[in-house]
């Protein structure tokens, strides 16, 4: 039998550099040798690409693999840098085209077309360190379309990395002052108390043109106010699926993912978060590459429908292929 040559690439430079390794490795673990040749391409946190412990130009490292399977979470993963070397290359790869990965990844981007497209969200301001206004000009301007507390985001950051939480609107300057200095665009966001969720979207899986995945819980550890960076590094997080939303609840967090989905672009898989009030679901984010190393949501979502992060790796290569 001929091999299908799999290059998974992994590492990159960004926040996420150690969970895109689990990543990587989870993938390089799931298919069997004797259909796929799997290739570690490793990308280090100073942005070079190495093989087999020997850095390589990109393109010498993609000239013979057949797939491409990405692994990059954040960073020139997910903004559509690594996407247009693949489309320059000529070699298929899994997840989004360019401008729709990077649409996801970028917040403020996502939330103008979630936002025409009707998705319920948080109320958001954005801004940047080109708008001329102090942090106090900007605190009156949040202040005036929403009271406190808030959460701000940077602008281009994924797995909770830079989020910061401010109480009162005396503690929003200071904090919206160190996102902005640290990440140059942040997002300052109404918080909402709820129950975390997370619902998978899987394209043409099942015989249905849009599979979405049983919602699930997200659990954080007593206290927490929010998914915080450390409860993705020290694996805090439990995650419940089957979950205990209603029937309703659940219906609409489906719908929701499959919609925003498809709203940005979307190609062959993505993860949407969300808050469940008492009153209402919102979402907060889609990622277009969900992580797929033990004890990640997405895994357990596949294994509540019987599935497995081997048989969605093989289908994901399917549709690249396609």
């Amino acid at each position: 039998m001929v091999r299908t040559t799999i290059g998974v690439l992994r590492g990159g430079t960004s926040s996420e550099y150690d969970l895109s390794l689990k990543t990587g490795a989870a993938i390089l673990a799931a298919l069997p040798e004797e259909k796929y040749d799997m290739r570690d391409i490793f990308v280090d946190k100073r942005g070079y690409w190495n093989t087999r412990g020997v850095p390589v130009d990109p393109a010498r490292a993609l000239s013979q693999m057949d797939v491409i399977v990405n692994a990059l979470h954040g960073g020139v993963g997910e903004d559509g840098s690594v996407q247009r070397i693949l489309e320059r290359a000529g070699v298929p790869y899994t997840g989004a085209r360019p401008i729709a990965v990077h649409q996801s990844l970028n917040k403020i981007r996502m939330h103008e077309i979630l936002k025409n497209a009707n998705v319920r969200m948080p109320h958001t301001v954005a801004f940047t360190l080109h708008d001329a206004l102090s942090t106090g000009e900007m605190t009156e301007i949040v202040f005036a379309e929403m009271g406190p507390p808030y959460l701000v985001k940077p602008a281009s950051e994924g797995a909770s990395h830079g989020i910061a939480f401010a109480a009162t609107i005396a503690d929003l300057p200071d904090v919206l002052g160190d996102v902005l200095d640290s990440f140059g665009a942040a997002i300052v966001q109404q918080y909402m108390r709820g129950r975390e969720a997370a619902v998978g979207v899987i394209e043409s899986f099942r015989n249905e043109d849009t599979y979405t995945l049983p919602p699930a819980e997200v659990i954080t550890p007593g206290g927490a106010r929010f998914v915080e960076r450390a409860h993705y590094t020290n694996a805090s997080l439990q995650h419940e699926v089957p979950s205990t939303f209603t029937a309703n609840e659940k219906k609409e967090l489906m719908a929701l993912a499959s919609l925003a989905h498809h709203a940005l672009g979307l190609s062959h898989f993505s993860i949407a978060d969300f808050i469940v009030t008492p009153h209402a679901v919102f979402l907060l984010e889609v990622n277009a590459i969900p992580a797929l190393y033990p004890g990640a949501v997405f895994p357990q979502m596949l294994e509540s429908v019987g599935s497995s992060v081997d048989e969605f790796i093989e289908h994901s290569i399917g549709l690249a292929r396609a």
